[in-house]
């Protein structure tokens, strides 16, 4: 048993160490990569990378290339449409669902993250920023009371993170969205029914246009 634990350990390390490097542009689109060729740049044996590459075939973040090779695949624009339908409808709802739930600690919490958030915009710290947008995201979710919309949400971020690299050297980009972030927390803090989830909307919305626009400029 304790091989198990140890192999499963690593499997996961394994596949938090790659994602990482997926989600961050180490491994960019196109890249060809191998089991042997990260096996050694991580210093372990092939077979807990070979699980981890599996996994990350299955859920979309690479395709197979040639024989025993895999292709890190791109963020296609149908895919980031889909997303965001998706994010439009669960997350207005996750919003409406925390109304009753907004206690004064979680209302302290809020106002820490949006804090934080504009702190490391002023830092101009892209990942920390990222990683900022995130957890006010999942705060969302988790105050909603409804573990599937976390679930459900969590996998769908790390496909966001590789598709916001020109979004993320925009500082007024950055601007907005805190602004943005903030506007929706105070209307939850008042348990605006109505504007709370619709302002959660819009911000998606504009949200995807900003993504798309940007991605646009860089191609």
């Amino acid at each position: 048993m304790e091989g198990l634990e140890l192999s499963k350990s690593l499997v996961d390390q394994a596949y938090d160490v790659i994602l990482g490097a997926l989600c961050d542009g180490t491994f960019k689109a196109g890249e060809r990569l191998t089991q042997e060729d990260i096996a050694a740049r991580l210093n372990v044996s092939r077979q807990p990378v070979t699980h981890a590459l599996v996994v990350l075939k299955a859920q979309g973040f690479l395709a197979p290339s040639g024989r025993r090779g895999l292709t890190v695949t791109p963020v296609k624009p149908s895919f980031l449409k889909d997303l965001y339908q998706l994010r439009s409808a669960v997350e207005p709802l996750a919003v409406s669902l925390a109304l009753p739930n907004i206690s004064k600690s979680a209302i302290a919490e809020g106002r820490t993250l949006i804090k934080h958030g504009r702190e490391m915009v002023r830092k101009g710290e892209s990942k920390a920023i990222l990683q900022a947008d995130m957890d006010f995201h999942s705060f969302i979710y988790e105050l909603s009371g409804n573990p599937l919309i976390s679930a459900t949400m969590r996998l769908h971020w790390h496909h966001l993170r590789r598709a916001m690299g020109q979004v993320l050297r925009s500082s007024s980009a950055h601007l907005i969205v805190w602004n943005e972030h903030a506007r929706i927390l105070e209307a939850m803090i008042d348990r605006n029914e109505t504007a709370a989830p619709e302002l959660m909307r819009r911000h998606l919305l504009d949200a995807y246009e900003r993504l798309n626009k940007s991605n646009e400029l860089a191609s």
